[in-house]
């Protein structure tokens, strides 16, 4: 039996490799370096010659500088693991949100997570970041309702209200963005979650119910590595050491909707004017978040786009089974917090399906002149449009690589406006670590520092004129004029900065006498950012003054 198990498995083998001539089926399975169950994808002959670890001692690129002249994180990084940017020979319908390639049709969307491929989410691997929205999990939190509920009524009301549809009220806050008060609401027995909808949404004194979607990080995890190093590609391709002669982002106000951020970072010190958490609950700094941020105001061993930005970080992104994961209810606490605490941009490096109450959040944000910016999210060509990006008033962005290449899991659509790197970004992590990684996130957060300095130069821009000078003065990448993938090009700072006409700032009340535009510059160091000495930072703005971050809030859970 053994004899033909093994003739069985050697003429298995030669089928799959028929490179393999069967003669030597046997010993290329007797090989003990070899997994003959695992089966490695075909890779695209073009692509790859661009293998080049990191370990090898050379840039990561076949040892190559990428165009502008900026070396990638090379030699001074020996024990990082790198994994390269390798393009499949497969067609999308086979591949998977980040990009690698699956026997079988993937047919569902990633819901913009860190996209790792079907059978790794399932088994939890990786931190089952890339949980696609069908196959894991529903794109609702089971049993949840969302409802707009009359402002006059008290906890009691409510709660009485609640146990009449056999629900229970878990928290509720008046949102003076959509001026309504919203509760979340658990269903408390078996019956359907569309029948309970249904008969609340018919109740006096509810005005509206939905689901609380589930939104997902859009970020490819690469390991958090132990040193930084200054080279950037992404400086280049965006013209940023230019720019930064004109404007480096002072005195603007950048709220990041995401996870917690490590503000004692030495790329981050000084930059974290405030913290709000929307969750209610402590599991400190995560990468994602101090990435992000990361990407708009470094300022130590990086450069960040926006280097003397003040950033509003919003926790609003909690740990969950399958990677970092937040709601509709927390997303709206979170622009609420956002618009009321003075908040210029908002960054969302977050996807998630269309949402009625967060496209409500969104519309009445953009009436207040503030610039949006999202991700367009990691699900790749087959994905359909992912929220927020795909909202009008927002300015959604792909990312592309050192090479201009489209990242193979960033989304396209006739909503992209902008590219920016987003591929192979290195960036600070918590505890003073540093990390390689990629996803339309970090892309995002490069146009949101771009607004930033925008910003600087003329306070006056409103939304729709920052996108269309973004747009207008891209780099034009894949074919002519604007396309599904690099929407108008990848963007260029410094052309985009010197498209305005410079207005005087605008005083800013949280800026002290001595403020970053007032106090001469200090050298960081070699390949350092100039960074102000004073900051005054620990203030909230001037619209903080009249907002507390728990007023309207009743978190008291409901009576059982």
């Amino acid at each position: 039996m053994r004899r033909i198990a093994l003739a069985l498995t050697a003429s298995a083998l030669t089928f799959a490799y028929p490179e393999i001539p069967a003669a030597h089926a046997q010993n290329v399975m007797r090989s003990p370096n070899l997994n003959i169950q695992s089966r490695m994808p075909a890779i695209n002959p073009t692509v790859a010659p661009r293998i080049n670890p990191i370990i090898a001692g050379g840039p990561v690129g076949i040892g190559r500088t990428p165009p502008g002249g900026h070396p990638r994180v090379g030699s001074m990084l020996p024990n990082a693991r790198f994994s390269p940017n390798l393009s499949p020979a497969c067609g999308y319908a086979h591949r998977d949100s980040s990009g690698e390639c699956q026997e079988k049709p993937v047919s569902v969307s990633d819901g913009g997570g860190a996209g790792k491929s079907v059978k790794n989410a399932k088994r939890g691997k990786n931190g089952g970041a890339g949980r696609p929205l069908a196959a894991f999990s529903p794109a609702a939190i089971p049993n949840e309702l969302v409802a707009e509920i009359d402002g006059s009524l008290s906890d009691v009301q409510a709660d009485t209200l609640a146990r009449r549809h056999g629900l229970v009220r878990l928290q509720s806050q008046n949102f003076p963005l959509i001026g309504a008060t919203i509760g979340l609401f658990r269903i408390t027995d078996r019956r359907p979650v569309e029948k309970v909808r249904r008969e609340f949404a018919a109740s006096a004194g509810v005005r509206s119910v939905q689901l609380n979607f589930r939104y997902w990080l859009t970020q490819n995890q690469k390991a958090a590595l132990s040193a930084g190093d200054p080279a950037q590609y992404a400086l280049a391709k965006l013209r940023l050491p230019q720019a930064h002669t004109l404007v480096r982002g002072a005195n603007v106000t950048i709220a990041v909707i995401d996870s917690e951020i490590d503000d004692k970072h030495p790329e981050l010190v000084n930059s974290v004017a405030d913290n709000f958490d929307a969750l209610g609950s402590k599991e400190g700094p995560h990468v994602h978040g101090t990435g992000i941020a990361g990407a708009i105001v470094s300022h130590a061993r990086l450069m960040g786009s926006a280097p003397q930005a003040r950033i509003l970080g919003i926790r609003a992104f909690g740990t969950a089974a399958n990677g970092a994961e937040s709601t509709t209810f927390v997303i709206l606490k979170a622009l609420n917090y956002a618009v009321l605490h003075g908040a210029q941009i908002v960054n969302m490096s977050f996807a998630g399906p269309k949402d009625p109450l967060i496209e409500r959040g969104i519309g009445a944000t953009a009436a207040r002149g503030i610039v949006m910016v999202a991700a367009s999210g990691n699900a790749g060509a087959k994905s359909p449009p992912l929220y927020p990006a795909a909202n009008a008033n927002v300015i959604a962005v792909s990312a592309t690589d050192a090479h201009d290449k489209l990242f193979a899991a960033s989304n396209r659509g006739g909503h992209i406006a902008i590219a920016a790197p987003g591929v192979d970004i290195f960036l600070p992590a918590p505890d003073g670590k540093y990390q390689m990684t990629s996803g339309t996130s970090f892309s995002a957060a490069y146009i949101s520092g771009l607004a930033a300095l925008m910003l600087e130069r003329n306070p006056a821009l409103k939304p729709g004129e920052v996108r269309a000078i973004l747009m207008r003065t891209a780099r034009d990448l894949g074919s002519p004029g604007r396309d599904d993938q690099f929407g108008a090009g990848e963007a260029d700072a410094f052309a985009a900065v010197s498209a305005i006409d410079a207005t005087p700032a605008v005083p800013v009340a949280t800026v002290s006498s001595k403020s970053a535009v007032e106090s001469p510059a200090v050298e960081a160091g070699p390949g350092r950012q100039q960074v102000p000495p004073t900051r005054a930072m620990n203030q909230p703005a001037a619209a903080m003054a009249s907002d507390k971050s728990g007023e309207g809030v009743s978190n008291r859970p409901a009576a059982q």
